[in-house]
């Protein structure tokens, strides 16, 4: 069992997150800015932080053995994650990270294609954006695990593809569920397999 600090709990991704670890036995901090939508799971307590507060973040995530972020990015301000983390004295650091910046074909990522939809750019850019600052961090054990172009409410199959920093795609296009990104995540957490890297997740 690992003690894990999981930012953004109360969010599609989040959520799902929150109920996988539970399922497995680990004991979690929920922490949102409105914790009383944290539903009331196994192993779970709930605290009070927004994402964008370094000095509130660093106190409720200090202690735990893993910290997660599930946060939206156009919500947060990577580096206050990234500092409070740092400061929390947490090495390990796992992000739910986004398609936008995965590869279509070497050097050319999927935000960048035409056609690539407005209204996720905002979101999709600034997840690129924390991308690259984790691959400047030194300190911190970092792991960002992109889903599959939809990413979507749907079962828990346990049963999906593993790439690093290419889209994944079959015959039905890209896609992965919420509840099988939140196996991958787990699964990443308990045999670590991806320290100070990006990979990804789908069907």
């Amino acid at each position: 069992m690992s003690h894990i600090a999981l930012i953004g709990a109360s969010g599609a991704a989040g959520s799902r997150i929150l109920k996988e670890l539970s399922n497995r036995g680990h004991s979690i901090t929920a922490i949102a800015r409105n914790p009383e939508r944290i539903p009331n799971l196994p192993g779970v307590t709930t605290a009070s932080a927004d994402a964008r507060d370094e000095d509130s973040l660093a106190r409720a995530i200090s202690g735990h053995d893993v910290v997660v972020s599930a946060a939206k990015f156009v919500s947060t301000e990577p580096a206050t994650l990234i500092e409070a983390v740092r400061r929390s004295g947490v090495s390990r650091y796992i992000v739910v990270g986004g398609a936008g910046s995965l590869e279509i074909a070497p050097g050319q990522r999927l935000i960048d294609q035409p056609g690539f939809p407005e209204a996720y750019r905002p979101e999709a850019s600034r997840g690129a954006a924390f991308l690259d600052l984790l691959k400047q961090e030194g300190q911190l054990n970092w792991t960002f695990l992109c889903p599959s172009a939809e990413f979507v409410p749907g079962e828990r199959t346990g049963v999906f593809r593993i790439g690093k920093d290419s889209l994944l795609s079959n015959a039905e296009g890209s896609r992965i569920s919420f509840e099988d990104f939140a196996v991958a995540l787990v699964d990443e957490i308990e045999h670590p397999a991806h320290a100070r890297q990006r990979f990804t997740v789908g069907y």
